[in-house]
């Protein structure tokens, strides 16, 4: 094993000989074993352990025998606790899941600290099986059959093709030492239930189930990477835009493709949405009906999809003094210059003259509020900002993400779209106000 591993090395893993890594190692056999092969192969890593304080005094066992280990073989260790059965209660997840957050967080803080660029993780072949029968059981696409990537940003898993006996026999050839978990035999769990009674059937009835099963999921890796090269070009297709806070995409050009819905879900799986169906029906929905998600909102607007994230749009709400020369705005791509001069320079969209002596100050940059009106330039009489909107073709997401400069309670200037007649300065003004929209860094 420690030959096909050093092989592994050479030639899907090189990098991690020339950089720091971070082993993340429970105590158990996978992780114990991983330590051994990362040792003997010459690589420069520490160690990571969390406690999380689900098995008593098990757990500390677990921490006091991995600080042992390390002190035995001059390696650096890093120890956490947590309280994971809290957290599962607070943020309303499973414990496996609040244990998975916690540790992962940790070990990308741990990263930043003190440079790390790879976390190792033990995953093995068995792991790998157990995650696509839990996914198929559950009901999934292709993603969740394709199985645990070897490599996912900073998280590398070496030992894949690997399987639990294979490890189990290098372990005990070595005499490597390990600790035992106690809650990995509790058939409670699923996972636990097919490791102990369904997978060893697999592998009765067939002895070379194994390599069949890697075999099968090489091909559906084959397959995926077939669509994703086949979705970039569909993008192309239907994306009118993308926008630093929004995609929009083309209804028609998405329901002109065979089976629109598998298109959708492969366009916005990533996204965090789970009603399909809905979504499906969006596309010929009321203009303004929306979807969303745990982290994205999908909007339809008259024959567009938008999709924007969730917390995007904040109360944005600036007191703007005569004296300022620049307005910084929190979480948007432009601020805005203010200066007085003498003379009216050419009409532009980003920039407005105004009427210094008409203006009430401070004046104050804020969101739209319903009710408000202007009399905008070029037109007679006064107009609703709401029906100015709609009459402009604004969407829910523009409505929402739209400035307005006040003096007092009266409109002077919807940001980059339209002035308040009252308010434009004319030629001979003793005073002038200049507001120029600067496209900041971010942008």
């Amino acid at each position: 094993m420690f030959n096909a591993f050093k092989n592994l090395l050479n030639n899907q893993f090189s990098f991690l000989k020339e950089t720091s890594v971070l082993v993340a190692v429970s105590g158990g056999l996978d992780s114990m074993v991983l330590t051994h092969l990362c040792k003997n192969a010459g690589l420069n890593f520490a160690l990571a352990h969390c406690n999380f304080k689900l098995r008593s005094d098990e757990s500390d066992g677990d921490e006091d025998f991995i600080k042992v280990y390390a002190e035995n073989h001059n390696l650096d260790v890093f120890t956490t606790h947590f309280e994971t059965d809290l957290v599962a209660k607070k943020t309303k997840k499973s414990i496996q899941m609040a244990a998975r957050q916690l540790r992962y967080e940790w070990f990308e803080s741990l990263q930043n600290q003190h440079g790390f660029e790879y976390v190792l993780t033990a995953h093995h072949a068995d792991d790998n099986l157990e995650t696509f029968l839990i996914n198929l059981s559950r009901g999934t696409g292709l993603d969740g059959l394709t199985g645990i990537p070897e490599i996912n940003g900073s998280v590398v898993r070496p030992l894949l093709e690997f399987s639990r006996d294979e490890i189990l026999d290098f372990a005990t050839h070595e005499h490597i030492k390990w600790r035992e978990d106690d809650s990995n035999q509790n058939t409670k769990y699923l996972r636990n239930k097919l490791r102990h009674s369904v997978i060893p059937l697999l592998k009765e009835l067939n002895p070379s189930f194994m390599d069949r099963f890697e075999s099968t999921q090489a091909h559906l890796k084959d397959t995926k990477s077939l669509l994703e090269d086949y979705m970039l070009e569909v993008e192309d297709r239907v994306i009118e835009s993308i926008q630093e806070d929004q995609i929009i995409y083309n209804i028609d050009k998405i329901q002109s493709l065979n089976n629109s819905k598998a298109y959708l879900f492969q366009l916005l799986k990533t996204y965090n949405f789970t009603d399909w169906k809905e979504i499906s029906s969006l596309m010929n929905a009321q203009s303004g009906k929306q979807i969303v998600s745990s982290s994205h909102r999908l909007l339809k607007n008259r024959s567009q999809l938008i999709l924007s994230q969730l917390n995007q749009t904040e109360t944005t709400s600036i007191s703007i003094d005569a004296s300022q020369s620049l307005v910084s705005i929190p979480n948007k791509a432009f601020d805005l210059k203010m200066e007085v001069v003498t003379s009216i320079g050419p009409k532009e969209q980003d920039v407005v003259y105004l009427d210094f002596k008409s203006l009430k100050f401070p004046l104050t940059l804020r969101n739209w509020t319903p009710g408000d009106y202007f009399c905008p330039s070029g037109m007679h009489g006064k107009k609703k900002l709401s029906k100015y909107f709609k009459d402009e073709k604004f969407s829910l997401i523009e409505k929402e993400n739209t400035l307005i400069i006040y003096s007092g309670d009266a409109v002077v200037w919807v940001i980059g779209r339209r002035t308040d007649q009252r308010f434009i300065a004319i030629e001979t003004s003793p005073k002038i106000l200049k507001i120029s929209i600067l496209q900041n860094a971010n942008s």
